[in-house]
């Protein structure tokens, strides 16, 4: 007699980033993959070859075409793409076209294997997006875009692309046709899920899926108990850390410029920790400060150390960019228990989210920025108590554990009634 018990429902995930890479989008969607594999979905996720944020590929991964595996219950197929080591706009469109091809051959195989209930779209890459949604279409599967970052517009912003010719016409152009025809859609920020609906989804079908914080993971320490306090600040200075990808967005510039006013307070050192296309250009820009200094992106599992050097954190981003991307690394600063001086303009998704927590000042503005980094250094308690307020918000809107709870009734009613099965019931959401 056959067995009337539902199976699990199957879910396919296409993003470009994924594990093993340390920071950006990719841990995200690993950890996203591997929650729902636990909750015992079927989860298979086509990417590309790790190479972010180094812009190269990681030697493990190099050669040998595609690349297959399972990974903590999760199917994996790594796809070989085109990875520019100076990614400038011409070429990352070439980076993401080629994402965009390859994972055609995979998405073939996956549907005639096991056909999704479920096809999950994380941008970027944008232009992967209608391949995946013909592919989803095919197989009469519901579809899901999941935007992390704005690409166009933070092209434009960054000046790959400049604004108003015909390239980024055809590029807006681009981008309606590619998150067109999605079933529903989701961003990290209110003010992002809003900028969704001007691409003409309906509100219901819109949602908010924040990046969080591993609050277990990530809490607060004295900058003394850190392991990284005997290796690069012996001296116990003040650190104002930077942590993160190094690139156009971050307006890392002012940085440079806030340490070079503050080069004469010996009591305060600026740490840029991090890997990028443009660090190089600002390790120049800053040599010979005695109060900067620049060190390589360091592993996942010493972030807590990391992040607990800090007397307070640095969250740069350009003014142009505001609203398209929401920076990923801040929930961590938060769940760090140290406050944020941020450069961001009133009323914008960063400022929000930084609003007592810590200080946010005019983007460019280094005078500003200098001056808020001795606000916090020169009054200790409300420096500590900014710090609490921004471990408090991380357990309130950051906790990895609350968020990902929120979303697993949408993913069982998203797939009701081929997938609103034993997973659902045994994560106690649905009733059985």
């Amino acid at each position: 007699m056959a067995s009337t018990r539902a199976r699990p429902g199957r879910i396919l995930i296409v993003g470009i980033n994924f594990a093993p890479e340390p920071v950006g989008i990719g841990p995200y969607t690993t950890e996203l993959a591997t929650s729902l594999a636990h909750d015992g979905y079927a989860v298979e996720v086509v990417t590309a070859k790790p190479y972010y944020p180094a812009w190269r590929t990681e030697d493990r991964f190099r050669g040998g075409g595609y690349q297959s595996s399972v990974e903590a219950g999760v199917r994996v197929t790594r796809c070989p793409i085109y990875v520019p080591s100076r990614p400038s706009g011409a070429r990352r469109v070439l980076h993401h076209l080629s994402f965009a091809a390859s994972i055609a051959p995979p998405l073939v195989r996956a549907i005639q294997a096991r056909t999704p209930d479920l096809v999950l779209v994380v941008a970027p890459s944008m232009m992967s997006a209608p391949v995946a949604r013909l592919f989803a279409r095919i197989c009469r599967a519901k579809c899901w875009l999941h935007v992390q970052d704005f690409e166009v517009g933070a092209a434009i912003a960054t000046g790959l692309i400049a604004a108003g010719g015909l390239r980024a016409w055809l590029a807006r152009r681009f981008e309606t046709f590619a998150y067109a025809g999605f079933d529903l859609a989701s961003s990290i920020s209110p003010r992002m899920c809003a900028r969704l609906k001007s691409f003409g989804f309906r509100g219901q079908d819109v949602f908010e899926l924040r990046n969080w914080s591993s609050v277990e993971e990530i809490y607060p320490m004295p900058p003394a108990a850190s392991a990284y306090h005997e290796l690069w600040n012996r001296e116990g200075r003040h650190v104002a850390l930077y942590s993160g990808n190094i690139s156009n967005k971050q307006g890392l510039e002012c940085v440079i410029d806030a340490a070079r006013l503050l080069s004469e307070r010996r009591d305060i050192l600026f740490l840029i920790c991090g890997e990028g296309p443009q660090k190089a250009a600002l390790a120049s820009k800053g040599a010979g400060l005695p109060n900067l200094r620049f060190e390589p992106l360091q592993p996942r599992d010493r972030l807590r150390d990391l992040l607990g050097l800090a007397t307070l954190h640095l969250s740069p981003q350009i003014a142009s960019a505001a609203d398209l991307v929401l920076p990923s690394k801040l929930t961590n600063m938060l769940a760090s228990g140290k406050p944020v001086v941020a450069t961001a303009a009133a009323g914008t998704g960063l400022a929000a989210e930084v609003e007592g927590c810590g200080l946010v000042v005019a983007p460019g503005d280094a005078g500003a920025l200098a001056d808020a980094v001795v606000t916090l250094v020169d009054d200790p308690a409300a420096c500590a108590r900014m710090g609490a307020a921004a471990r408090a918000r991380a357990l309130e809107r950051w906790s990895k554990e609350v968020i990902l709870g929120r979303l697993r009734p949408r993913i069982a009613k998203l797939l009701s009634p081929a997938a609103k099965s034993r997973a659902a019931v045994a994560a106690g959401d649905l009733p059985a």
